[in-house]
């Protein structure tokens, strides 16, 4: 499948010889057969020394990094940004895979957002957050002290990977540059979106459901300079499968955050 200006694919990936002689110029190119929806990382990306007339084109791999695939990419073709967005709320539910892309040994769940809670709607897909937990004191025993109620506030999750939005975004752009107002569905809306949807263990999850219950969730949004390099790979030794997930209660909250020691 082809977008825009079309597909030029390479026989050799690796910086050879410039193609089709000339002078050349140096473009990012598909490492490997890229999925339409997935969220590219570096392992999906060379670059190569091409000549002839490209346009929207990429010189280096970390400016497409994070993006998403809004078509099939075969191997060894060049990547142009009308193949991309930076919302998958922009494709067409009909290219979406049957599953997520989630790593093994993780789970996605789906989180409440709102204009004070997420940032004003400025998170998007492939962004990190932070979560920041608030409640009284109470909720774990008596508080530090023993006097009175004490409010409490701990960042409890860093460095949680956004995969999906729903069911509203705003101001979402195409990777080459035109704003869009998108949703899941395809339909265009207005307005701040009500959920996110986050790649966490089976363990985190647990924990995540108990502060939503049970105290006032905030999100912080990550700086991109400090995003991870890659999203998670292999299953967390700490909670390798769904099943090492062993329940949650104000007790074992406390073990792990020692709010009571705040």
């Amino acid at each position: 499948m082809a977008a825009g200006a079309g597909v030029f694919l390479l026989g050799n990936l690796g910086g050879g010889a410039a193609i089709g002689g000339g002078p050349s110029i140096t473009v990012v190119v598909a490492k490997q057969a890229i999925p339409a929806r997935h969220q590219i990382t570096d392992a999906d990306l060379d670059t190569a020394k091409v000549s002839g007339s490209f346009v929207n084109t990429y010189e280096k791999p970390t400016d497409v990094r994070g993006l998403i695939a809004q078509i099939q990419i075969a191997r060894g073709v060049v990547i142009t940004s009308d193949m991309l967005a930076k919302d998958a709320g922009l494709i067409p539910l009909g290219s979406a895979p049957a599953y997520l892309p989630l790593a093994s040994g993780y789970v996605a769940v789906t989180i409440p957002t709102g204009e004070q809670q997420g940032v004003a709607g400025h998170i998007t897909l492939g962004d990190y957050i932070a979560v920041i937990a608030s409640g009284s004191g109470t909720l774990f025993g008596t508080p530090k002290g023993g006097q009175g109620v004490q409010v409490v506030s701990k960042t409890v999750f860093a460095n949680v990977r956004v995969i999906g939005l729903g069911p509203a975004s705003t101001n979402v752009q195409s990777a080459s540059g035109g704003t869009q107002v998108g949703t899941g569905t395809g339909g265009a809306v207005t307005g701040v979106t009500s959920s996110l949807t986050v790649e966490v263990t089976q363990c985190d999850a647990e924990y995540l459901t108990w502060f939503l219950s049970n105290m006032t969730v905030k999100y912080t949004l990550i700086s991109f300079h400090d995003y991870l390099q890659q999203p998670p790979s292999a299953p967390d030794p700490t909670c390798p499968t769904v099943l090492a997930a062993q329940g949650v209660s104000a007790k074992e909250v406390d073990a792990r955050y020692h709010f009571t020691a705040l």
